[in-house]
């Protein structure tokens, strides 16, 4: 497992890079010491005198969340303490807090781990943001019990490919099992990075369960199917692969620096909502900030901060709110063949599909 660099901004302002492993430790660490991101600035007396004295604590891997917590406090005054880490790191530090949390607001992708969250009473239920309105695919994204928010979405296992290299493409799932793809196509490991398993997820459903996408993987396995622990996009670039399963924002950005990289959808192409919870442990002025917090992101203001905040990364998503567009690179959302498989069905299978993952695919 390869160290990856992070880097967390202190609410001084100073700016400390860590090298740190994909794993929970050193998030339990950070957490339990309040270390986190402050995006300060500077306030009329009057202004903090309206705004709660508690600050909100932040647990998020997306890409624009440094520049939401900065806007979110210069707006309402209420300090920001932001995490920042990767999904799997962020979900697990949850779970391994969770008799003793030290968040009010998570934001990550993908929604089956807050379905799972939701099962064990960890969320707070029955909030809707209401400074905007969702489109109609926006409210198909919404839980039952309103426990947790959808704010954008993006793709989970979209073919990102180099055109010079690869002119044509695999355009089928079952186009990956012919020979010509041996050794050629591969993803991320689900386990180290939390948006491949809705690849996962995803593709089991379309077959017909997990039994049928277990033998779909082995047959892929044996054709030479590349798993990587750190990221697949890499080693597209460096050639390891000529096929990379993984978020689309990923090919979009690449393509900013190398325009032969190319991203195709195929059917069925995993819907990956980003997501925001809250702590249903939180004390009831947090939960209050965090409550202002996602009526926040729902708004005008907050919108522009995603679309901006990460512009070859995580803000290449596809607008959920009425009245926002996409940046110029992300294709039409009515042009994908999304799929959303049931996240309460899903999130609760994801610990032992990860599992038998690493036992015979990885």
């Amino acid at each position: 497992m390869q160290p990856t660099k992070k880097t967390i901004i202190t609410s001084t302002k100073s700016v400390v890079t860590l090298r740190r492993w994909m794993a929970l430790p050193l998030t339990v660490v950070l957490l339990g010491t309040g270390a986190g991101v402050s995006g300060a600035s500077t306030h009329s007396s009057a202004h903090a005198a309206r705004s709660s004295t508690t600050p909100l604590y932040l647990l998020s891997s997306e890409g624009y969340d440094s520049a939401m917590c900065g806007a979110f406090q210069k707006a309402t005054g209420i300090v920001c303490k932001l995490s920042d880490n990767s999904t799997g790191p962020t979900l697990a530090t949850i779970q391994a807090t969770k008799n003793n949390p030290h968040w009010g607001v998570a934001w990550t992708d993908g929604n089956a781990p807050y379905a799972a969250l939701d099962k064990e009473g960890l969320l707070l239920k029955g909030f809707e943001p209401t400074t905007g309105s969702l489109t109609a695919l926006g409210k198909q994204l919404v839980p039952a019990d309103k426990s947790y928010i959808p704010t954008g979405l993006t793709v989970s296992g979209a073919f990102i490919y180099n055109d010079k290299v690869t002119p044509h493409p695999p355009t089928s799932w079952q186009d990956l099992l012919l020979p010509k793809w041996r050794g050629k196509v591969g993803m991320n490991n689900p386990s180290v990075d939390g948006p491949s398993y809705p690849i996962l997820a995803t593709l089991f459903n379309s077959l017909g369960g997990v039994t049928q996408g277990e033998a779909f993987m082995t047959k892929l396995k044996a054709n030479g199917f590349v798993v990587s622990q750190n990221s697949i996009k890499d080693e597209l670039l460096a050639g390891t692969v000529q096929v990379a399963i993984s978020q689309n924002t990923s090919g979009i950005g690449a393509s900013y620096t190398n325009p032969n990289i190319k991203v195709f959808y195929p059917k069925p192409s995993a819907g990956l909502p980003s997501t925001i919870a809250i702590d249903a442990k939180a004390s009831a002025a947090e939960i209050a900030d965090a409550k202002r917090f996602a009526d926040f992101v729902y708004s005008p203001a907050g919108q522009k901060v995603m679309l901006a905040g990460d512009p070859q990364g995580d803000s290449q998503f596809f607008p959920i709110m009425v009245g926002e567009k996409s940046r110029p690179r992300v294709p039409s959302v009515a042009s994908i063949p999304f799929s959303f498989p049931n996240p309460y069905t899903w999130g609760t299978l994801e610990p032992t599909i990860n599992t038998w993952f690493n036992s015979h695919v990885a």
